[in-house]
């Protein structure tokens, strides 16, 4: 080999190697999880999980290879949050995502700093999580999971799969601007439809069964809002109308895959592939406070035609041609 091309070499070699170097040492990112109502293995977290896992994977983020996740679940208890909270932050998280409403405020409580980015979140300004749709400020952004004329739909949707209904109870959470903002949209178009409404507030389990099996009697109806508390109970709630025989209706499709009559909201599970991104953004360099916080442009209709059979109903077929999946 000739002296000049020898100098060449390790010349173009020299230059390479802080390149190699550098990608050899580059910091794994770590992100953080918070999941406010759901146990791990829960199937709708399962669902939602992995679509946040594979989200992140299509836009090259790989768990143990250059990203860590670490998992914290709050099971809709506030001592139980606010401890997980802190020991996410302890983590030192590049970008933390909020699974659900509940272990916001402990997140922002225990940093201002940290980003977080959130899914499946009913009402972020006015829970005070963000300044505006349009301009979050602060470290938090994410994504809304229904928006209030939505509320709506899901009383329509009762009388036209059980028209006899003409009493429906709420669940809803009375302690959020969200469950009181739903329960007024609700209120507005009930006497169009001939329905005297009663509010039920969220509590434990007892409060639930107590509540609900004093209101059922005949020509009832309920429907189950979109807090993400009431997926604690989702068993419970499931179990406890197919028992009394009360139509329900839902805002989650997990609640009728396990057995619940009719559900309209959002694909859950596409909304945490839209947090993934915003996930990479925030660890290429964005700040959470110029992210939108997004609202859902489309929902689906799910309904389980076995329930239907189960309580006497026959699902109209207008509404059949309008659902985005039947189970048989």
């Amino acid at each position: 080999m000739r002296r000049r091309d020898f100098i060449t070499l390790i010349g173009s070699a020299t230059a390479a190697w802080p390149l190699e170097a550098r990608a050899q040492q580059q910091r794994m990112q770590r992100i953080g999880v918070m999941v406010s109502a759901l146990a791990a293995d829960d199937p709708e977290w399962q669902i939602r999980g992995t679509a946040f896992v594979q989200g992140l994977a299509q836009l090259g983020w790989i768990g143990g290879r250059n990203v860590r996740i670490d998992y914290r679940f709050g099971l809709a208890d506030p001592e139980r949050r606010r401890k997980s909270a802190a020991e996410l932050i302890a983590l030192a998280p590049d970008v933390i995502l909020a699974a659900g409403a509940g272990g916001i405020g402990d997140l922002q409580q225990a940093t201002r700093t940290v980003p977080i980015v959130f899914a499946s979140v009913v009402d972020p300004v006015g829970s005070g999580f963000v300044r505006s749709l349009a301009r979050p400020g602060g470290n938090t952004t994410g994504f809304m999971s229904l928006e209030f004329g939505l509320s709506g739909k899901w009383l329509e949707l009762l009388k036209q799969i059980a028209p006899n209904v003409t009493r429906v109870a709420v669940l809803r959470n009375s302690n959020s601007t969200g469950g009181v903002a739903q329960f007024a949209a609700i209120q507005a178009i009930a006497p169009s439809f001939g329905v005297e409404l009663t509010p039920i507030g969220e509590g434990d389990a007892g409060a639930i069964d107590r509540d609900i099996m004093a209101f059922a009697r005949p020509n009832s109806g309920l429907i189950v809002g979109g807090a993400g508390v009431t997926q604690s109970f989702r068993d419970q709630i499931i179990s406890l109308t197919a028992r009394l025989r009360l139509p329900a209706v839902y805002a989650f499709r997990g609640f009728v895959t396990e057995g619940g009559l009719i559900s309209y909201g959002i694909d859950q599970a596409e909304q945490f592939r839209l947090a993934a991104g915003y996930v990479d953004r925030v660890l290429k360099g964005e700040k959470p406070a110029d992210l939108p916080v997004q609202a859902p442009t489309t929902n689906e209709l799910v309904i389980n035609l076995k329930t239907a059979k189960a309580l006497g109903l026959t699902v109209p077929p207008s509404l059949l041609a309008l659902a985005d999946e039947v189970i048989e």
